[in-house]
Formats: structure tokens, sequence, C-alpha cells
């Protein structure tokens, strides 16, 4: 297993099959492009079945043993069940997909060997839900959860991005996972880093002491140091004692589990980082916040990804706490890696269509604000 040198062995990685996508939510930085019809082959400019299912074997050689697909929509692309199925053994395959294509397609999936799906779902409203996706899919989405639970992938982690749009919702989306069983939520900090609009953001660390007084049970992840809140339903008293047994495990049938993905300033988050990711254009990156670091695995030979791998991890550093480190209360990008790599051209940093710089006011009112005219911007 390979290793930077800040000791972060790399387990898992994230591979994105495409770049369209039939959403185009208004806080992501590359979403809505391309021809969404349907699912269709790969396109001239991404990686072909085999080079994704060469990269993962070379990878499963260094000892990863997980790999996400993601997007823009991977379901837009006809061959992840190819890609799945030929993955390498001993290699857990999860997804990331906004739900719309699953049904009819998650039992076939899951024979594949689909073993964890996560859906983006921002909210239970359908109106704010078209504003923030710019779709009118809904029902769909709603249709692709159960879909995914009836093809058995439950647990069903239901990605939500916390921002200004959608803060208001949080409540109703932990009391909508706390009374349906094999559903998760999963709350997702805003990242302006990637996204823009610093003045969307929240401050995360209300929706924690908000968790914190609602759960019945809050317990630590190692990976990230996340923290996983048990919620059960209507806020009803439980005893700890009751709903974890010997093991440590949680009766899912009692409580539902929220966890919060922070890392927006938080070194404690790229501390833990194990994973590498793989653009659909077949390069590699060693950082999701940084677009200086992509490395082209050429013809995509397996000598030629093994030599591409090990470079990747070589000069993997945590973006907050060594890439950016703190200058006088101010996060700024540590010298020492400056080294005339640019942006320029790269699409992965533009912002969202420019309706969404003049967007209204939230639907629903900040909940975690402690001043409403505060409420969606950064917290120093």
């Amino acid at each position: 297993m390979l290793a930077d040198e800040f000791g972060r062995e790399v387990t898992g990685v994230r591979v994105s099959l495409t770049d369209r996508c039939n959403f185009d939510c208004v806080y992501c930085h590359n979403e809505g492009l391309g021809d969404t019809r349907g699912p269709m082959a790969p396109r001239e400019h991404e990686m072909s079945t085999d080079d994704v299912v060469r990269f993962l074997e070379v990878a499963r050689e260094f000892g990863v043993d997980s790999v996400k697909l993601t997007g823009g929509e991977p379901l837009l692309r006809e061959d992840v069940e190819e890609i799945i199925r030929r993955a390498p053994d001993g290699m857990a395959v999860s997804m990331t997909t906004n739900g719309t294509m699953l049904p009819g397609r998650a039992e076939a999936l899951v024979d594949a060997g689909l073993e964890r799906v996560n859906i983006s779902q921002d909210a239970l409203d359908e109106e704010t839900f078209k504003e923030v996706t710019q779709a009118a899919a809904y029902d769909a989405v709603m249709e692709g959860v159960e879909a995914a639970l009836d093809a058995g992938l439950a647990p069903v982690k239901l990605n939500m991005v916390v921002f200004e749009r959608t803060a208001g919702y949080v409540p109703e989306m932990v009391e909508h996972v706390a009374e349906n069983e094999g559903l998760r939520l999963q709350l997702i900090e805003y990242m302006p880093e990637i996204a823009g609009h610093p003045e969307w953001a929240i401050d995360i660390e209300r929706v924690h002491d908000w968790l914190t007084g609602e759960a019945a049970h809050v317990e630590r992840r190692e990976m990230h140091d996340r923290t996983r809140y048990w919620v059960t339903p209507d806020g009803s008293e439980a005893d700890a004692a009751d709903l974890v047994d010997e093991s440590g495990a949680v009766d899912e049938s009692r409580a539902g589990m929220v966890e919060i993905v922070d890392p927006v300033e938080n070194p404690t988050f790229c501390a833990n980082c194990h994973r590498v990711r793989v653009t659909h254009e077949g390069y590699l990156k060693g950082c999701l916040n940084r677009n200086d670091d992509l490395r082209p695995m050429g013809e995509m030979s397996k000598p030629e990804i093994r030599e591409t791998f090990r470079e990747t991890v070589a000069n993997r550093v945590p973006f907050y706490g060594e890439y950016m480190v703190k200058e006088d209360g101010e996060w700024v990008v540590n010298e020492d890696y400056l080294d005339g790599g640019s942006t320029d051209g790269d699409d992965s940093e533009s912002s969202s269509d420019d309706a969404a710089t003049d967007a209204a006011d939230p639907v629903v009112e900040d909940v975690f604000a402690e001043d409403r005219e505060d409420a969606g911007t950064a917290d120093d």
C-alpha cells in the first residue's frame, strides 16, 4: 500500500466516469454539461471501459480496496454495470448518483456487484429541490431511492449540501431518515473554494450543535474524525444503552444516522484523507481542492498508470494545515508548494450559471443563523 510523506496511506479512489449531468445544481462547479438524453457509450475524451478497469486493476495492485464511481452523473454511462462487474476481486464498489436513473437499473447494478450508493437529495420540498438542481426531477429521485432500497442497497446515504438555500430543511431531512429505516443522511458542508459564492456558506458548527441536542446517541467515526448523530423518530427519548449493542452497533430500526462532512478549514479532515481522484479524462489528482496537481496517465497502459499513481501519491499534500496555512488568522497558500502551477483553463474551477449569482433569499429561513440578516454568510 502506498503512502504519502505525511503517512496517509491510499486505500480508496474516486473515479469520475463523465462530466455530463442531467442536473445543473447551483452549488456545483462543473455540472449540467453535454448530451443528457440518456445512458450512452463513453465519449472520445472520456476514459473507455477498458481504461477504467485497467486503472482499477493497478490500484488494486497497490492495496486500494474501494472505489467510488462518480460524475457528473455516472449513470449517463451505459457501461457502468460492466465496469462494476469487471472491478478487481477484493475491491468494494460504491457510487454517487442523483438517483434519477436508478429505477429500472438498480437491480442490474447490484447483480454486477455494486455494494453501496449515495443519492443526492438537497431538500424534501419539491420547489426548493427544483431551484437548487435546476431540474424538475424530484419524483424521479424519490423513486430512485426506493429502487435502491428494493434492490438491497440499504443503508442508502442521502447527500445534502448544506448552504444558504437548503439549511432550513435540515430538520425535515433529519426527521425523514429517522422515520425511514434503510436511509442515512450525509450533510455536506458547502465548499466555496470549489463553487465560489462564499456568501452562501453557513456556520456548520451550528448544525453540529443542533444535532448534539437532538441526538439520542453520538459517536465518532475514525475516518476523517467525523461525528455521527443517531436520532430517534419524532425526537422521542431513548436510552443510548438500549440503542447500542455490545459490539457498539446501533439498532437502525430505532434511530436514523446523520453524519456531517465538514472539510472546509478543517486540517483534521485533510490529515485523514486516504483517497486519490481520477477525472473522466484520465488525469490523477491527489486533492479535491487543487487543480495544479493533475497528472495525465498517458495512453492508460499499466506501466504508465503505475508510474503516475506512485507519483501522485508521493506528491499528495493535506490541503488545510499544509498546502493552506494560517497567517494572522487567515488561510493563505504555503509558499513551499508554489511551483508555478496554474489553474487557468481548467473548467473545474468555473462557477455555476450566472443566474445563481443573483439568487433570491432562501425559501425557508435558515434555522441555524443567529441573525437572519447574516444568514448564509461564512463566519471568519
